[in-house]
């Protein structure tokens, strides 16, 4: 059977199956924000500075964010948790992959995190651009 990843075309904008066990758990919510001049991504990363978070453009139009926690060093050794709910002994990893539109201008990318919350700012190409599509002539022999 195959994974539901690596068949679905918007797997890219979903979490990446091997970090994430389901989607509701993830603590690297996403909002998708259009105005008419850049797309800008929220996204929630709490306990993450900015030297644990790397952002970078793969294979052309694929923003990759990517946050790698440490242990929380200032719990002594032999202390015993009673509750664990905010997930105090380790900061966990997340990725986040999104196939960005094809008007952006990928050079001018600007990110900043505060308050636990990431903000990516991608900035549109307004600059009308060739289309795509191109015509094939029909013929009644190849």
């Amino acid at each position: 059977m195959a994974d539901i990843f690596s068949t679905d075309p918007f797997r890219r904008f979903l979490w990446r199956a091997p970090i994430f066990q389901d989607w509701s758990g993830s603590r690297a919510l996403m909002d998708w924000i259009e105005t008419p001049n850049t797309h800008i991504y929220k996204i929630n990363v709490p306990g993450f500075g900015k030297e644990d978070i790397k952002v970078q453009v793969e294979d052309g139009n694929v923003l990759q964010i990517r946050g790698e926690g440490t242990k929380e060093e200032s719990i002594a050794k032999d202390a015993i948790f009673h509750v664990a709910e905010r997930g105090t002994t380790t900061k966990g990893n997340f990725c986040r992959e999104i196939v960005l539109p094809e008007n952006v201008k990928i050079d001018q990318i600007k990110a900043v995190v505060d308050n636990g919350v990431l903000t990516i700012v991608v900035p549109k190409d307004l600059n009308a651009k060739s289309s795509k599509v191109k015509n094939i002539n029909i013929s009644s022999k190849l």
